[in-house]
């Protein structure tokens, strides 16, 4: 096999690029900064080596990036990246700290939008796989490499792979670089809460140690859901239960939805074994859910953990039903009977 040329491959990409959105990113460039368009492509001979390429004129911005990852895999990525990496011509990483701030308000707005994609950075040389979230102050440091996206060994790349990667990711870049003015999707008016599933084939296992499988919010989320997902299939029948349902406004989606004759259910699955602390991070989410305008009234918001309630959660639901008529519940999810 011959030796592969990313030069050629982001020359190529470019060509490729004209028929998808981001083959506008130059003209994006320009009117969310208020200049000049300086290029006309994605990548310029100024922005491509041999190991890695980024969108011309990226340097001080969330920059779209392909470039090798790894040695022995041989995988390529693609997707966006916020390079940390001081220079001669870029001497301080500040003009970017507020944009990772953006970045994560965006990824707060969207938690399910990129799930399905993969998020690690790189430091001293070796990489390291993150939970798809926020960019925490010890990541948004000199020499720090944040990537999201997505790696494929080179023997099965396509430019339409790498070029969707971008187009996903374009809503993205387009609030980062407009200081969060633009609407994330202005082509998607809300059109109100629906029925149906929206799940996608997310990583569950794959090649991942035990402690990955266990510790990784991503992995490890995902696998709750299947398992609790055929669980309520079989106590209420596979034609009333709803993965990932789109919530009716914006991108969100609801981890599992429920039918019942009198209306609906909401779960929200977390990963911590402290019920608590279940408890506090999914209530602000199925309230949204519940109450935005497009969303849909549900009549049980169920937070699901793997640990057992304690008799101080259960007055703290039945507090928050008297007191603000909320139907919030905890349920233990049994990984061990399925």
């Amino acid at each position: 096999m011959s030796k592969f040329d990313l030069r050629k491959y982001a020359q190529d990409l470019n060509d490729a690029a004209r028929s998808h959105p981001i083959g506008a990113l130059q003209e994006i460039r320009a009117e969310l900064h208020g200049k000049q368009r300086t290029g006309r492509t994605i990548f310029s001979t100024q922005t491509i080596t041999k190991k890695w390429a980024f969108h011309h004129g990226g340097r001080s911005e969330l920059q779209f990036n392909i470039g090798f990852d790894g040695t022995r895999s041989r995988e390529l990525r693609s997707g966006v990246a916020f390079s940390f990496v001081t220079s001669q011509s870029f001497p301080s990483i500040e003009p970017l700290i507020d944009k990772a701030r953006l970045f994560n308000d965006f990824l707060g707005m969207n938690p399910n939008l990129y799930r399905d994609m993969s998020m690690w950075y790189w430091r001293n040389g070796e990489r390291n796989e993150i939970p798809v979230g926020p960019i925490s102050p010890e990541l948004a440091a000199k020499g720090v490499f944040v990537f999201l996206g997505n790696r494929r060994p080179i023997k099965t790349l396509t430019y339409e792979a790498a070029l969707d990667d971008m187009d996903r990711l374009l809503p993205l870049y387009k609030y980062i670089e407009s200081s969060g003015r633009t609407k994330p999707f202005p082509n998607q008016p809300d059109k109100g809460f629906a029925f149906q599933s929206g799940k996608k084939s997310h990583k569950t296992k794959t090649k991942a140690t035990y402690a990955q499988q266990v510790l990784d919010v991503n992995l490890r989320h995902n696998f709750l859901m299947n398992i609790f997902e055929k669980q309520l299939k079989k106590r209420y029948g596979a034609k009333n239960v709803f993965t990932e349902n789109p919530s009716g406004f914006g991108r969100n989606s609801i981890d599992l939805v429920v039918r019942h004759s009198g209306g609906c259910s909401f779960y929200d699955i977390k990963t911590s074994l402290v019920p608590r602390l279940c408890v506090r991070e999914a209530i602000g989410q199925l309230l949204e859910y519940a109450f935005w305008p497009g969303g849909k009234e549900a009549r049980r918001l169920v937070v699901v953990g793997e640990s057992v309630s304690d008799a101080h959660l259960v007055e703290y639901c039945r507090r928050l039903k008297k007191r603000f008529s909320l139907p919030i519940s905890y349920e233990q999810i049994v990984v061990k009977d399925t």
